[in-house]
């Protein structure tokens, strides 16, 4: 192998692990933000968890945030408006990669 061949292979490998973990952070996203939502339906906690993998679901249907807050908005009803989703889902997302870094 060349040189370059490495370098290409290394950045194959980079792209590879980054796609891994933006998707490992996304499904904890959606599962901190669907135990929100459960908390906003008053839930229980074994109830809780298994709304939470809905919202986890929902989000491999389609790329994109959007089916999740469709579903969140379908689910929540007056409870929470759409900025309030949308805020929940950003700052979920920033717990969601504080873990996986504290993790590593």
């Amino acid at each position: 192998m060349t040189s370059f061949d490495n370098r290409e292979k290394a950045f194959e490998d980079m792209y590879a692990h980054d796609a891994d973990l933006r998707f490992k952070v996304l499904a904890r996203r959606d599962k901190l933000v669907g135990l929100w939502a459960a908390g906003q339906l008053g839930k229980g906690e074994a109830d809780a968890a298994e709304y939470a993998k809905t919202i986890v679901a929902a989000d491999l249907i389609h790329p994109g945030d959007e089916d999740v807050i469709a579903k969140l908005q379908a689910d929540l009803g007056s409870l929470a408006t759409d900025a309030e989703i949308r805020a929940q889902l950003q700052t979920a997302f920033i717990e969601a990669e504080r873990q996986y870094r504290e993790a590593v």
